[in-house]
């Protein structure tokens, strides 16, 4: 039957695109040639239909969505892909002389093999343009291009014309350096694996067939051929063995490559000579088991390490790459993240990450932060909330105005923050690389006593059994007893949303006595309100209201924001100065003013609040003007937090700087039995000192500037998430969810990889000293000595990954509220 044209042949019969004319790309459906506009809907179409799938065609209620084809033409939106400057970043030139050049771009919206084919065959069509590779594993599409003939932003652009955004991909070079090295242990991995199983093969028939039950050709064959295949096994997978070893042997360090290496090159060593001199015993078996068997344990760690530490690796990549910025006459503007400057505008749409730290100026939406907080429900944001580079915009269009960027960004202190922890060790991991550095000393001296006296007992099993004791005793597990678990408990605690700065803190959390709560944005959520104004003097609610929300305007704690609605552009306070604790004060229309506690505000005057709660005293040159009454919300978790707390066996104890009533009251009613108020930062560093003279491992946890000094002498200081630049700081971990609940889960974990880390440790010693005398008196053969040392190896990493599995116990139990004790006992100076 002969084909016919379909009868409107101006509309591309895929997508709806103008047919250029002559355009030779074409589908035969239904006995009819359906043109298409390009070979990118060629390609799909063909897919469509060769795969069974027709009815797409004829039952579709409209065309498939096409973005906005002057998109495609707007090469300038992604011109500043141009710049040379920026270019050398991921533009590489190609090995030749051609003058061209590749780029990989990281691709959005890629899901099938037909966007595979799309957007090779709609790249590969542009003049210029030598070839493209897509990547649908990792979303990537690598170009060649002449940048002679064709821009790299003329190629966004057509990406972004057939629907998908694309951006240069720079993985940075500790990333390629990683993924190198990953790859290389995965090869050597199975050349090792590869290797021990054909040496086992030919070594089994002569264990089985013993002395007289094979014949001296066949034994000859099988050990030359095992002999072939550990070479590689030796020269290959176990390379890094050797290079670490002489790296330490360079720098005078006894580490754990050196018992290694030793055992691996003395059994392929002897057991080469053995073969070519036809005397001796072969060990080819044994060296290639236990290179398989330390590679294969290594793996597992690395991988445990990896998984465990994913988290702050997503972070470190949280930001995206592109952003939108707008300009003052509203055009939108595609531009590397890394570009913006605080005050920029930017336009972050639904399914894009906030690409820098920022307030929104316009939209109200939701926002998915757990890969900064670790709580998996969206929190709307709206006119004026503050947003953190790296979340994701759920629902709609948000207008943020830039005040962090790049390396100045919350996401990249948290990522500098997390290296700190990590550079340090805690004590017991100190401890236990102590050891395992004194016990390889001690294995070398051990071994070649036993070498000495085998010699004399009976030299022909003198190698085998020295090589046994070097394997079974190597101190891998103890070298891997502590690394592991700390990795396994921070990526725990970094999942939770709570971030360890310093290495110690977790073995300083597993042994507290105390915890020290601060109330003003630590019990309560620091979202201060003013509820009440009472005017003294003559002078009007609202003025007054004007003059408080002046002295507050450059002040970060959570009582500024309670007066920051009603701030006046046309009123501004000069000499403004902070007294910790007690209050501010400035010169507004050429007169003094304080505002803050009545001792501070009017300290001429004995004054007393006129009610309950907390109040502000606003006073002119000395005189009082205004009583403010502000109101502070109660965390919801806060009173199971206080009782789960005491479950964990530890003291739970309130200093405020709030009046006594204000604090007395939040203590009765979250059942914290001691408790002070209208403590000073001095006050409350006293009271954390005489806890620590009396023998006790203190805890504060606070948000505010005035908390820095008392977060700098406890034991262990925690900041909240709303806390300032400078407690954040002086932190010694950082809760980055508002639940207040992180910090006995932070507790338990602590206490539990403190518990893992000791149980690695006395489970690595004990092995280490009853395997060694078992391998001297040649009870144990070397495969079956390399197998015990990676099973204790494995073990190890075994019982560290159970923290990944960890539940918290104290937060269940304390979800009944706590009944409130009649009085709780306040704590006097």
């Amino acid at each position: 039957m002969s084909e016919a044209v379909a009868a409107d042949s101006t509309e591309c019969y895929h997508c709806g695109s103008r047919v250029p004319p002559g355009a030779p790309w074409s589908i035969t459906f239904d006995d009819l040639r359906r043109p298409l506009c390009c070979p990118g809907c060629e390609a799909v179409a063909h897919a469509i239909v060769d795969g069974g799938l027709e009815s797409y065609y004829r039952f579709r209620t409209e065309l498939p969505e096409r973005p906005d084809e002057q998109e495609s033409v707007r090469a300038e939106t992604w011109a500043v892909f141009d710049d040379p400057g920026l270019q050398h970043r991921f533009v590489h030139a190609e090995g030749d002389d051609s003058g061209r050049v590749h780029a990989t771009l990281a691709v959005d919206g890629i899901t099938c093999a037909a966007c595979a084919w799309l957007i090779e065959h709609r790249l590969n069509a542009l003049a210029g343009v030598d070839s493209s590779a897509v990547n649908l594993t990792h979303h990537r599409v690598r170009v060649s291009w002449d940048p002679e003939a064709v821009k790299l932003s003329r190629i966004l652009a057509e990406m972004a014309g057939i629907g998908y955004q694309a951006q240069p991909y720079e993985p940075d070079e500790a990333q390629v350096r990683l993924q190198h090295e990953e790859r290389m242990n995965v090869r050597r991995l199975i050349i090792a694996a590869v290797g021990m199983a054909q040496v086992m093969m030919f070594s089994i028939p002569i264990y089985v067939a013993g002395p007289e039950g094979i014949s001296e050709d066949f034994r000859a064959l099988f050990h030359w051929l095992s002999f072939a295949l550990t070479t590689p096994v030796v020269f290959f997978s176990a390379a890094p063995f050797f290079r670490n070893a002489l790296r330490d042997l360079r720098n005078r360090v006894l580490g754990m490559d050196v018992p290694v290496s030793l055992a691996i090159g003395f059994a392929y060593t002897a057991s080469g000579y053995a073969v070519i001199t036809g005397k001796g015993e072969v060990y080819f078996d044994s060296a290639a088991m236990f290179t398989f068997f330390l590679l294969f344990g290594r793996y597992v760690e690395a991988r445990a390490r990896r998984r465990s530490g994913h988290s702050g690796n997503a972070m470190a990549g949280a930001l995206p790459l592109s952003a939108i910025r707008l300009t003052d006459e509203g055009e939108e503007r595609i531009l590397p993240a890394s570009e913006l400057t605080a005050g920029d505008r930017v336009l972050v749409k639904p399914g894009h990450g906030v690409p820098a730290d920022g307030v929104i100026e316009d939209g109200e939406s939701s926002l998915d932060e757990s890969m900064l907080t670790g709580e998996y429900l969206p929190v709307t944001r709206r006119l004026g909330d503050t947003v953190t580079g790296g979340s994701q915009n759920i629902e709609s269009p948000l207008v943020v105005r830039v005040t962090h960027a790049g390396r100045d960004a919350r996401v990249a202190g948290i990522v500098d923050l997390t290296d700190r922890a990590f550079a340090s060790r805690p004590r017991l991991a100190q401890m236990a690389a102590r050891m395992a550095h004194l016990f390889v000393l001690r294995l070398l001296v051990v071994t070649a006593v036993v070498t000495i006296a085998w010699w004399f007992i009976d030299p022909a099993r003198m190698p085998w059994i020295m090589l046994s004791v070097l394997v079974v005793t190597c101190p891998c597990a103890l070298a891997l007893a502590t690394p592991t678990a700390l990795t396994a408990g921070h990526g725990q605690l970094r999942r939770r949303g709570v971030l360890v700065t310093r290495a110690d803190a977790i073995e300083a959390l597993s042994q507290l006595d105390r915890v020290i709560l601060d109330k003003t944005g630590t019990l309560t959520s620091g979202e201060m309100t003013l509820i009440e104004t009472r005017p003294l003097g003559g002078l009007d609610a609202d003025h007054s209201r004007h003059l408080a929300a002046a002295l507050e305007a450059q002040s970060e704690h959570p009582i500024a924001r309670a007066f920051h609605p009603h701030r006046l552009a046309t009123l501004h306070a000069s000499e403004v100065a902070s007294r910790t604790g007690q209050g501010l004060e400035g010169i507004l229309e050429g007169r003094r003013w304080r505002l803050g506690k009545p001792a501070f505000a009017a300290p001429d005057h004995s004054l007393e609040a006129p009610g309950d709660g907390q109040w502000l005293l606003l006073t002119e040159e000395g005189e009082p003007r205004a009583w403010f009454a502000l109101q502070d919300r109660v965390r919801e978790d806060a009173a199971d937090t206080v009782a789960a707390l005491k479950a964990l066996g530890l003291e739970v104890e309130l200093l405020s700087g709030d009046t006594p009533g204000a604090a007395g009251d939040l203590a009765r009613r979250l059942d914290i039995p001691t408790w002070r108020g209208s403590a000073s930062p001095e006050d409350k560093l006293a009271r954390i000192r005489e806890c620590q003279a009396a023998g006790e491992t203190v805890a504060m946890v606070g948000d505010g500037i005035n908390d820095i000094p008392v977060l700098a002498g406890a034991d262990v200081a925690i900041a909240m998430n709303g806390a300032t630049d400078l407690a954040r700081t002086s932190a010694d971990a950082i809760l980055l969810s508002p639940r207040l609940s992180r910090i006995v889960e932070a507790i338990e974990i602590s206490r539990a990889t403190r518990r893992v880390m000791r149980q690695n440790m006395i489970w690595s010693v004990c092995y280490n000293f009853t395997a060694m005398p078992i391998a001297a008196v040649g009870l144990v053969p070397p495969w079956l000595a390399a197998m015990g040392m990676s099973a204790s190896s494995l073990v190890v990493v075994g019982n560290a990954l159970r923290l990944n599995r960890f539940r918290s116990r104290a937060m269940p139990a304390a979800a009944p509220p706590p009944t409130p004790s009649p009085e709780p006992s306040r704590v006097t100076p």
